[in-house]
């Protein structure tokens, strides 16, 4: 089942994923910021990878957590953790990455009915998925972590 708005829909991962997502490439100044998507798509429980898809092709990925893993970015246990977002070089600045974002609470709405905050660690360098985040209705919480790369801020949405 998938979410879909117009041409662009969100889909859980299934191996008929891998080839495309194998093939995905992004800038070294957008890679020291997140893995691409083999790296991160260890399937296990409390971890759920969604592939962003344009018509049939996957254009983007991330990953949901609702593992213990959460716990180090909020105490909602109704929160979720996105993690890993990235869109495929040759497929950006086509507006994917913000349609996906809006897609994203009814996509947990219907996979996670239990969740209803997701949750996610922006570098405080990385000044364009702020401002992505930002217009997809995340809103900054205040709280703070240290990454490997320096201060992250934690933003969260209701998905409710």
């Amino acid at each position: 089942m998938q979410t879909t708005s117009g041409q662009l829909s969100l889909q859980k991962y299934t191996d008929s994923h891998q080839r495309a997502l194998a093939a995905f490439q992004l800038p070294e100044e957008q890679a020291k910021f997140t893995a691409l998507p083999l790296e991160a798509l260890e399937a296990n429980e409390g971890r759920h990878p969604v592939v962003i898809i344009y018509g049939e092709n996957p254009v983007g990925f991330f990953v949901l957590h609702n593992s213990g893993r959460v716990k180090d970015y909020t105490d909602n246990p109704g929160a979720m953790l996105l993690t890993a977002l990235s869109i495929n070089h040759v497929e950006q600045g086509k507006g994917y990455a913000k349609k996906a974002m809006l897609l994203l609470k009814d996509f947990v709405t219907q996979h996670f009915s239990d969740y209803h905050e997701v949750v996610l660690a922006v570098n405080h360098k990385n000044i364009p998925a702020q401002k992505l985040y930002k217009k997809a209705g995340f809103q900054d919480t205040g709280r703070r972590r240290e990454g490997e790369l320096g201060e992250q801020y934690i933003y969260a949405i209701s998905v409710t």
